[in-house]
C-alpha cells in the first residue's frame, strides 16, 4: 500500500504542476518502500531511491521557477517560493546525513515528507496557480500578489486526512506494534499536526516580512531596494541576450510647491495616487514600478525597444495628467503632472545599471528644462 496517495485537493490547475506532483509522490512512495526495507535489513537501493528522490525534486523546482518566470509572477511570491524549494533540499539533505542517529529513520522521513507534501502543494503552490490565473485574466502581477495577500487556503483538512492516512498504513505494516504504542501513536500524529500547523504559520510570517522588506510603505509598489537588485538582475540578463532594455525615470513636477499648497496628507495622497496610476500604464507583468526617493519613480521595462519605452513613458504622462487632482501652485498645469526620461538600449555590460540610471537621469532633467509635464527620450 501506498503511504503517500493523491488528494482531489492537491490539484493546482497547472498541468505540467500537477503531472509533476503526481511524480514527487511516486518518487515518495519509492524511498518510503526502501526506507521499510531497510528497517527490515535490506538496505539494497535505498541511496538510489533517495538520490532519485532528490533529483526530482530539483527538477520539479527548476520548472516551477521557469514557470513563475515566464508567467511573469510577481518577484517578492517567486523569491518566497525559490526560498522554500531550496530549504526543503537542505532539510531532506541534513536528514539524510543523520540518518543512522535517528530512532527510527523510516518513520522520521515519511513524517517529514508528509508534512512537507501537503504543506507545498496545499499552500505556496495553491498560491502561484492562484497568482497565474489572475494574470490570466489581465490582473498586474502587483495586483494578483496583493490580493493573494488576503487568500486563506482551505486546504488544512486535506492535510489532516493524509497525516492520518500515514499512521493507518504504518499500522497496517507492523500491527502488534501499532497497538502496543496506541497511546504514544496518537500523541505522536497530535505533535505532527501541531508541527505542521506552525511551519505552515511561520512560512506565512516570512512571506508577511518578504512583501514589508521589499514594498514602499506609503505607496505600496516596489522599494528602492527591491528595484535596485531587478535592475542589477535585468542589465545582467539583457546583456546575455543581447535584447534591449528600458528604463524610466518619473518625477512630480513641483511636489515641494504641492505640499506647500495642499499640506503634507494630501501630499501622500498625491504620491499613492500618482504610483498608482503609474503601475495601471504599464503593459506587462514583467514591468516594474519602484520608489526611487521622494517623489520620484523608476520602472523598468525588460526586453523594450527605444519605440516600446517611448510608448510607455507617453502612457505614464498621459495616466498621471487623466487623475486631474488640483495643484495649485504647479506653474505647469492646474493639475498634478510628471515629467520622464527615458532610455533604451542594449546594455554594453552585465553591470551597466549606473550609466542606465544616469542617461535616464539626464533625459529627466532635459524634460524639466523644456517645460516639464512631458517626457524625453535619452539621446545617448
Amino acid at each position: 500500500m501506498d503511504t503517500f496517495v493523491w488528494d482531489q485537493f492537491f490539484n493546482t490547475g497547472l498541468p505540467e504542476v500537477d503531472a509533476q506532483h503526481h511524480g514527487l509522490i511516486d518518487a515518495f512512495n519509492d524511498l518510503s518502500d526502501a526506507l521499510q526495507r531497510s528497517n527490515a535489513g535490506d538496505g539494497a537501493g535505498l541511496a538510489e531511491s533517495f538520490e532519485r528522490m532528490v533529483n526530482f525534486a530539483e527538477f520539479h523546482f527548476a520548472e516551477e521557477e521557469l514557470l513563475m518566470h515566464n508567467q511573469g509572477v510577481d518577484p517578492r511570491h517567486v523569491h518566497a517560493h525559490t526560498a522554500l524549494h531550496r530549504q526543503f533540499i537542505e532539510q531532506v539533505a541534513a536528514m539524510w546525513r543523520s540518518r543512522e542517529a535517528l530512532q527510527d529513520p523510516a518513520q522520521s522521513f515519511v513524517g517529514f515528507l508528509t508534512s512537507w507534501l501537503g504543506l507545498h502543494i496545499l499552500g505556496i503552490d495553491q498560491s502561484l496557480a492562484r497568482q497565474v490565473a489572475c494574470l490570466a485574466r489581465g490582473m498586474t502581477a502587483q495586483e494578483a500578489y496583493a490580493q493573494e495577500i488576503a487568500v486563506h487556503d482551505e486546504g488544512t483538512q486535506a492535510l489532516i486526512r493524509m497525516v492520518g492516512r500515514l499512521y493507518q498504513v504504518l499500522s497496517q505494516q507492523n500491527t502488534e506494534l501499532a497497538q502496543a504504542n496506541l497511546h504514544l501513536e496518537e500523541r505522536v500524529r497530535q505533535r505532527t499536526q501541531e508541527l505542521a500547523q506552525a511551519n505552515e504559520e511561520l512560512q506565512q510570517a516570512y512571506a508577511l516580512l518578504e512583501v514589508h522588506s521589499r514594498t514602499d510603505g506609503l505607496m505600496q509598489i516596489a522599494n528602492r531596494s527591491c528595484f535596485d537588485d531587478r535592475l542589477a538582475q535585468a542589465c545582467a540578463s539583457a546583456f546575455r541576450h543581447e535584447r534591449p532594455l528600458g528604463l524610466l525615470m518619473v518625477d512630480v513636477d513641483h511636489f515641494k510647491r504641492y505640499n506647500d499648497t495642499h499640506g503634507h496628507l494630501a501630499g501622500d495622497a498625491c504620491l499613492q495616487a500618482v504610483a498608482r496610476a503609474v503601475a495601471l500604464a504599464l503593459p506587462r507583468a514583467t514591468d516594474l514600478v519602484a520608489r526611487y526617493g521622494g517623489e520620484e519613480l523608476a520602472i523598468i521595462l525588460p526586453d523594450t525597444d527605444v519605440g516600446g519605452t517611448c510608448t510607455v513613458a507617453r502612457r505614464v504622462v498621459e495616466a498621471v495628467q487623466a487623475l486631474a487632482l488640483p495643484h495649485g501652485s504647479s506653474g505647469v498645469a492646474a493639475h498634478v503632472t510628471v515629467s520622464v526620461g527615458a532610455v533604451a538600449r542594449v546594455p554594453n555590460g552585465k553591470d551597466a545599471a549606473p550609466r542606465l540610471l544616469a542617461e535616464a537621469d539626464a533625459a529627466l532633467y532635459q524634460a524639466k528644462s523644456d517645460g516639464r509635464n512631458r517626457w524625453q527620450m535619452s539621446a545617448s
